[in-house]
């Protein structure tokens, strides 16, 4: 019974494993013979269908690596646009979605969860750092999928959204797509290509992830300083008078 059971559980990982996997869907499924509509419906149903759980990355990668066989399922001249436009469109319906959901937010009630304050931060975060962070979550794995969603939540101005979101979608869609045409056959880019992404965005908000730690070490150290002072005050206006 356990030995079942185990089995079942091995066979289970392997089959999502495989499902997560975009060279055997591309190449070993049904999927074969329909390459560009499949990378196109992933792709929308990642950005903006609030499914995060996709190989978005490596699907365009795949997707660029077998537009440059010498029969290619699809051509990169017609990927690459095809895939620029579904990126963006994908955003604009998770925006929106977070438009449609942000005034019910806002006239709920305050729980252990949730907080008013939470969006009403949420959008001065968008306003001050939003282009930078629509273009960078493009390519982070499940935030792509949500960060659409908060700035529509937080009623980002949209000319602005729609004009950063062009940018992320060319970048993240085009430029991914070029990268796995060019350098598909380079065996490590292609098994790491999520890991590079992370880390060329990790280096991107460095500096600012410093400010913030500076900033946070600034108000611990003020804090620590209010309370000596308040301590020897009290302690002064406590000691006996002579």
């Amino acid at each position: 019974m356990i030995l079942l059971a185990a089995t079942e559980s091995v066979t289970s990982n392997v089959a999502l494993t495989q499902l997560l996997d975009p060279l055997h869907l591309l190449t070993e499924t049904w999927l074969k013979n329909a390459v560009l509509p499949a990378i196109l419906v992933i792709v929308f149903i990642e950005t903006g269908l609030l499914f995060p759980i996709l190989p978005g990355d490596s699907l365009l990668f795949t997707g660029g690596l077998l537009s440059a066989t010498d029969n290619p399922p699809v051509s990169i001249w017609l990927l690459l646009p095809a895939v620029m436009v579904i990126a963006f469109a994908g955003d604009q319906c998770a925006y929106w979605i977070g438009r449609a959901i942000g005034p019910a937010l806002f006239h709920k009630e305050d729980t252990r969860f949730f907080k008013k304050h939470y969006v009403t931060e949420t959008h001065a975060f968008f306003e001050k750092y939003g282009p930078k962070t629509i273009i960078l979550a493009r390519f982070v794995p499940i935030v792509r999928t949500f960060m659409p969603v908060l700035a529509g939540v937080s009623k980002m101005d949209y000319r602005k959204f729609v004009t950063f979101d062009i940018v992320g979608a060319i970048l993240w869609g085009g430029g991914v797509t070029v990268l796995g045409y060019f350098l598909g056959n380079i065996e490590f880019i292609r098994k790491n290509i999520e890991p590079i992404f992370l880390l060329i965005v990790f280096i991107s908000i460095l500096p600012g992830i410093i400010a913030v730690a500076k900033k946070v070490l600034n108000r611990e150290s003020n804090t620590d300083e209010a309370a000596q002072h308040d301590a020897a005050l009290t302690a002064s206006t406590n000691e006996p008078t002579h």
